[in-house]
């Protein structure tokens, strides 16, 4: 047993099949709409979603080239390291925000972030790794980001620098 659609309701339904193709060897249904002067408030008519641009991230500033000397040289150690591999996108976003906003806390300056290489040597990881850094939670204590020696890994892993804490 059906009923009439209400003249809400077909509206509406003529919204819902206006946005759907039929499948193959089908045809689009037929539906009269009757004239509708203004959608009630109780339905509201759906709106088309507004395309947005993605708000550009600014890399990271490399570390200065003496400090980055004496990372590589050994005369400023690396206090901690992480080590990403195997970790999905944001499984390794969110233990690489956790981890440094951590080891700033404890008042290290120098991290190493393996990343790894990826299988053709162009990873996600390595990849997204200086987005992640120069992203609001960590922009505000990351002084720079280099590539790092052969002896740290190279093109697998990445210096990062911190800035000072605030004495309080």
């Amino acid at each position: 047993m059906s009923r009439k659609l209400k003249a809400e309701e077909a509206h509406l339904w003529g919204h819902v099949t206006a946005t759907v193709r039929p499948l193959p060897g089908r045809a689009t249904p037929k539906v009269k709409l009757p004239p509708v002067e203004a959608a009630p408030a109780h339905l509201p008519l759906p709106k088309a979603p507004v395309a947005t641009k993605p708000r550009p991230v600014r890399p990271p500033e490399t570390i200065e080239p003496g400090r980055h000397k004496r990372i590589v040289r050994g005369h400023e150690p690396l206090e901690a390291r992480i080590d990403l591999h195997g970790m999905t996108h944001d499984r390794a976003r969110a233990a690489l925000e956790s981890y440094v906003l951590r080891v700033w806390d404890e008042g290290c300056r120098e991290v190493l972030v393996i990343t790894g290489k990826g299988t053709q040597g162009d990873g996600v990881l390595r990849r997204f790794t200086p987005e992640w850094l120069a992203a609001p939670p960590l922009r505000a204590i990351v002084a720079g980001v280099s590539q790092a020696h052969r002896r740290h890994g190279g093109d697998g892993a990445l210096y990062v620098a911190l800035k000072r804490k605030a004495r309080v």
